[in-house]
């Protein structure tokens, strides 16, 4: 499974759907053919939709990234 950020294949599964890339360190869900979610971790393991980071912030979801 290739990231749909950053197209590492450096992923692994975490649970149904649901994978994380150790290249740009987010989470991601796969809803179906190119549809999917990344998700932000906290500090506490909390998941955060980048898409709500970027709507919160202002700020582009590249930032989070690194």
């Amino acid at each position: 499974m290739n990231c749909p950020l950053c197209n590492s294949n450096d992923t692994g599964k975490v649970g149904t759907n649901q994978y994380y890339c150790w290249n740009c360190l987010v989470e991601f869900s796969v809803q179906g053919a190119g549809a999917y979610t990344a998700y932000y971790v906290d500090e506490e393991g909390t998941l955060i939709a980048l898409s709500d980071l970027v709507q919160k912030s202002g700020t582009l979801a590249e930032n989070f990234l690194g």
